[in-house]
This record gives C-alpha cells, structure tokens and sequence, in this order.
C-alpha cells in the first residue's frame, strides 16, 4: 500500500482540484481529505455518508460548584483569564492546559474531553472516500488528521486496494506534519507568487525532515513566467522533480461550480491531456523508487 500526500506552502494554489482531478485517474484506491479545518474534496466528489462518528480532542475545565470552596487558587493560576470572579469558567477563553484541574487543593474542577468534529467514511462516484469535520475554532487537528488517516488505511488493507490519494491541509503546521508520516511521495502544488516561493522553500523542509520524497508542480504558471523559472530553479538545485506546468484556466472554477473534476467537465481539452502525463510521471516516479528500495 502506498500513500501520495497532495500538500500546498498555502491556501488557494489548486491543490483540491488537482487533487480530484487525480481521483478519476486512479484505480483501487481510497480518497481521503485530510485538510479538516477547512475540508471542501466533498464539494467535489459528492460523498454518501455510509458511517459517521464523533472526534473527541481536549478538553476544558469545569468547576464543581458542590466541591469549590472559593479559595481563590483557580483565579490565581490561570493566565488565560477564564475563571471568573464567581468561579465559573469561561468556555472560550479556557485553553484546556489543566494547570487549575491539577493544583485544585479541594478537587473541584472537574475536566470532561470535548466533541471537537465529527469524522465520515463514505462512499463516491471514484472508491470510499475518509473525510471529517473539525468545529470552529476546536483544537486537535493533527489528531483528527492521524484519525482518518489511520482509517484510510484499514479500509485500503481490508479491501486490498493498492493507494491512498490524501488532499492535505496547506500550510507547515501540525496537521501538515500528521500528514505526511508515512507517505510514498509528497506532491507539492505551488503557484508563481514570491509567497508561493516561500511557502515552497518551507514546506519542502519539513518533507526532507520526514525524509519523504518531494514532487511538484507549478500550477497557473503562465501569470508569472519569471516567478515560474525562479521556481523551477529552485526545485533544480534541490534535486526535486519536477512534474509539470498547469496554466491558469478557469475551466478549474466551472468546473467546481457545477461539482465536478476537471475531467469530468472538459474531458477533451489540453488539460485533461496535460493531467493525465502528470499522473502518469507520478506514479513512474513510485514505482522507480519501490525498485531502489528493493535493491537496498
């Protein structure tokens, strides 16, 4: 079994369209979407909820009111300000480090965990697919990330399907890096800004961390050829290959309006054509590395 993690320096470079994109190329696989702060592949793949379950992460204090004896200790350690002068404890500002639960000289605060989202298994028009929900705000993504991860991967074993195809969330941060353990290959999707540059130069470093393989592709590369080229040199001299240019097309954005993959909407244009060498590229690029291993 293995796992290509689709992953983005930063919001909005495409790396959900592509990711479906790459769906309707694949076979034997199970889809999982893996940005659960802000999961939008449904939109995409139009999933049918066959299981459903709530994701318990953190927790927040609560005092006893039969317990607490107003002895001040609570008020006097927290430094988020979320116990109130009537010891009660304000939800939103408690940050659940549970410093008052264990100095509580009376044992009166109690630390129930929380319902933080809701995880799904479902079934699409391309295989079962694992996605999940964070709440707004709620903490804890990067478990929530190796939750559904960890379940992709049973269903993958359990029905002898060969790939994982994971939209990642963007960014470096932790439910990045509960994604990426693991993985086959990382496919990067950047775009031709300076952030887009930057955002790159920092997630490629956390992959050589993971020492997970790097692949990338610069998508809407024609609003900035010089910014592309400046890229693409980058990639070069950090031995990172390089599997193609996406032009801007706003084919992409049709095509999600109306629920679709860019397959699905325009399965005849240039790059549908484009799409398919790139996933192909990816999947030699697997297959090349499987054979190193071997001979090791």
């Amino acid at each position: 079994m293995k796992e290509i993690v689709v992953l983005s320096g930063k919001g909005g470079t495409g790396k959900t369209s592509l990711t479906a994109a790459f769906a309707a190329l694949a076979h034997d696989f199970v889809l999982c979407d893996a940005d659960v702060d802000a999961a939008d592949l449904h939109l995409l793949t139009a999933p049918e909820i066959k299981q459903r379950a709530d994701f318990k992460g953190g927790s927040i204090a609560s005092i006893n009111q039969d317990k607490c004896v107003s002895c001040g200790r609570c008020l006097e350690l927290c430094r988020f300000g979320a116990v109130n002068d009537d010891f009660t404890i304000d939800q939103i500002a408690c940050e659940g480090c549970g410093v008052c639960v264990d100095l509580c000289p009376e044992q009166a605060i109690d630390f129930p965990e929380q319902v933080c989202g809701q995880w799904f298994i479902s079934d699409t028009r391309f295989g079962p697919m694992v996605h999940a929900r964070l709440g707004i705000a709620e903490e804890n993504s990067g478990k929530l990330v190796s939750l559904i991860r960890k379940k992709a991967a049973e269903i993958a074993q359990k029905n002898n399907l060969g790939l994982i195809l994971t939209d990642g969330p963007p960014g470096v941060g932790c439910p990045v890096i509960a994604s990426i353990g693991g993985a086959a290959v990382i496919v990067i999707i950047t775009e031709p800004t300076v952030s887009g540059l930057h955002d790159l130069k920092r997630l490629v470093k956390l992959a050589e961390h993971f020492r997970v393989p790097v692949l990338l592709m610069v998508n809407k590369f024609d609003l900035n050829l010089e910014q592309t080229a400046v890229i693409e040199e980058y990639a070069v001299a950090r031995g990172i290959t390089i599997l193609g240019r996406i032009p801007f097309a706003p084919d992409f954005t049709r095509a999600m309006i109306q629920g679709q993959n860019i397959l699905e909407y325009a399965p005849e244009s240039k790059l549908v054509h484009m799409l398919h060498g790139i996933w192909t590229r990816i999947n030699q690029f697997i297959t090349e590395q499987k054979k190193e291993l071997e001979l090791r």
